[in-house]
C-alpha cells in the first residue's frame, strides 16, 4: 500500500476511535481499539460470508491445529535445553545437532503449511505470503537464531502467530476461549 494511504486511512481509522497509539519500550504502533476490533470482526464476517469459504477456513483451521502444536513444542525447544539432570537453561544453539533436529520439524511444518495456504489463498487473497515469509525465517535461521522466535518482525514465530491470530478472527473465534479441532 503507498505510504499515503496508509496514512490516510490511520487518520480515518484513528477519527473513528478504531485504532489508538501505543508505546512499548523503544517500539511504537497503532491498536485496534475494541469498536475497532468489532468492525474488524463485522468486516471479516461479510467477506467471508461474500466468498462463502466459511467451510474451508473452518477445515484449513482444523488441520492447522496439530502442526500449531508441534511448532509450540519446537519453539520451546529452540529456546531452551533440558540437562542429563532434569534442569532447564536457555539453549545457547552450540548444540548443533539440536538445532538441526528442531530447524527440520520446522521445515517439515512449513511443508504442512503449504498446501493449507494454498488453499486459503484460493479463496481469500489476503492468506497469500504467510508460507514464504515462515520459510524465508527459516532459511536465515542457521546464520541467526532470531528469525526461528525472536521478537522482530519475521521470524519463523512470529509468521505462524500472525497466521493463528487472521485464523481466529475470520472465523471470530475468541482466543481466551480453547480451541476445538
Amino acid at each position: 500500500m503507498p505510504p499515503g494511504l496508509a496514512e490516510s486511512h490511520i487518520r480515518d481509522f484513528r477519527e473513528r476511535g478504531w485504532i489508538s497509539r501505543f508505546h512499548f519500550a523503544t517500539d511504537a504502533g497503532w491498536s485496534l481499539t475494541a469498536s475497532g476490533r468489532r468492525e474488524n470482526e463485522r468486516l471479516l464476517a461479510d467477506e467471508l460470508a461474500e466468498c462463502g469459504a466459511k467451510p474451508l477456513v473452518e477445515t484449513v483451521y482444523r488441520a492447522f491445529l496439530p502442526p500449531n502444536t508441534r511448532l509450540v513444542q519446537a519453539c520451546t525447544a529452540w529456546q531452551l535445553t533440558i540437562l542429563p539432570d532434569g534442569s532447564i537453561r536457555d539453549n545457547d544453539h552450540h548444540d548443533t545437532q539440536h538445532d538441526a533436529r528442531i530447524l527440520a520439524e520446522l521445515s517439515s511444518l512449513a511443508d504442512e503449511l503449504l498446501p493449507l495456504t494454498t488453499e486459503l489463498t484460493d479463496r481469500i487473497s489476503r492468506f497469500s505470503g504467510y508460507h514464504s515469509r515462515f520459510s524465508t525465517a527459516l532459511s536465515q535461521a542457521a546464520d541467526n537464531p532470531d528469525m526461528v522466535t525472536g521478537i522482530k518482525n519475521g521470524s519463523a514465530h512470529q509468521v505462524w502467530f500472525e497466521l493463528h491470530e487472521d485464523l481466529l478472527a475470520t472465523l471470530g473465534i475468541d482466543r481466551s476461549l480453547p480451541s476445538t479441532p
